[in-house]
């Protein structure tokens, strides 16, 4: 995100990041302090040691706060949204066996702490509040996405549960974050000196975002959301076996099987949804299908009758010399 356009979104701001010492909210912080003229920042979340470790790598920093918290506790939400004019909801249970096994917590976190997060944002004035959403869901095939279906509804809905109210709410929905914690990045890199890396299916594909890009489009979606929308940036595609073969090559890969929960190639938008979504230039923006929405309000191209937005018929393709390069840099 270029600095002066950040500067221009969130000068004199105060932004709460949910979630604020996992892999999104580190970067998301990181630039907010060293190209924004933000006036606070608050790291909302659950992990007291994290929250020291960034309290000492920003020692000095008089623009930072720490809240200790859980989104599933709305009494807390209320009370660190207190002033806050920008909330980014980062803040999720992820990793799919664990939400398979898991499926209570994974409902409790993902939506009854996003049903907290509208109220608290609707009760407590903040101007906007953006969610993150995943790849996953769309036509989810797992609990992990089916509770961030719900969740990207809940945010949509909120809009008109707020009423006459100031609070407006939107959605990034973007693929796998390279480099993020428990990526497969980080998993192959561990596996290299074994000479052997577990790859579920050969023809596996996926969306991948770094995370320097999820920030700039979170801040974008800032800049361009009325309230509603679901924003997807256009992304490119890999293939597993190119990301294997990028990260170690002289590794042999061994195919083990799909994993319960877990698709063949993803998708973020599906056709059903692409019958109201645009297509504005480097992002698709899904509008809600609701009667409060007014459809004039973007400008952009409908996109054609039976499209989907996949990664295995995608048009842009990440190589396996330009995935070296981005993993080489992370």
């Amino acid at each position: 995100m270029a600095g002066q356009d950040m500067a221009g979104i969130l000068k004199g701001k105060a932004v709460l990041v949910t979630g604020g010492t996992g892999s999104f909210g580190r970067a998301f912080v990181a630039s907010l302090l060293a190209a924004s003229g933000v006036r606070r920042i608050v790291v909302f979340s659950r992990d007291e040691l994290k929250q020291w470790e960034m309290q000492q790598h920003y020692r000095g920093e008089d623009r930072l706060r720490f809240f200790i918290g859980d989104v599933r506790d709305r009494q807390r939400l209320v009370r660190a949204f207190s002033g806050i004019d920008i909330v980014v909801h980062a803040a999720a249970l992820k990793q799919i066996p664990a939400t398979e096994y898991n499926p209570f917590e994974a409902v409790r976190t993902n939506i009854y702490g996003a049903e907290n997060v509208i109220d608290a944002a609707i009760d407590e004035g903040v101007l906007q509040v953006i969610a993150l959403s995943t790849d996953k869901a769309s036509s989810p095939v797992n609990l992990y996405g089916a509770t961030k279906l719900v969740s990207d509804k809940l945010f949509v809905a909120g809009n008109a549960y707020a009423g006459g109210r100031r609070t407006r709410m939107a959605v990034v929905r973007y693929g796998n974050v390279l480099g993020s914690r428990g990526s497969v990045v980080s998993h192959f890199r561990a596996l290299a000196a074994t000479g052997t890396l577990p790859i579920t299916d050969a023809r596996m594909t996926r969306f991948w975002i770094t995370l320097d890009q999820a920030v700039h489009r979170v801040c974008v979606s800032l800049s361009r959301m009325h309230g509603g929308e679901i924003f997807v940036p256009k992304l490119p595609s890999m293939k597993i076996v190119d990301l294997a073969r990028a990260v170690a090559p002289d590794a042999r890969i061994e195919i083990v099987g799909i994993r319960p929960g877990e698709k063949l190639h993803e998708e973020m938008i599906g056709v059903e949804s692409a019958r109201h979504t645009l297509d504005v230039g480097d992002h698709y923006v899904i509008q809600p299908d609701v009667d409060w929405w007014i459809r004039d309000r973007l400008e952009g191209t409908p996109l054609p009758e039976g499209f989907s937005y996949a990664s295995d018929t995608n048009t842009e393709w990440l190589s396996i010399d330009a995935l070296r390069a981005i993993v080489a840099g992370l």
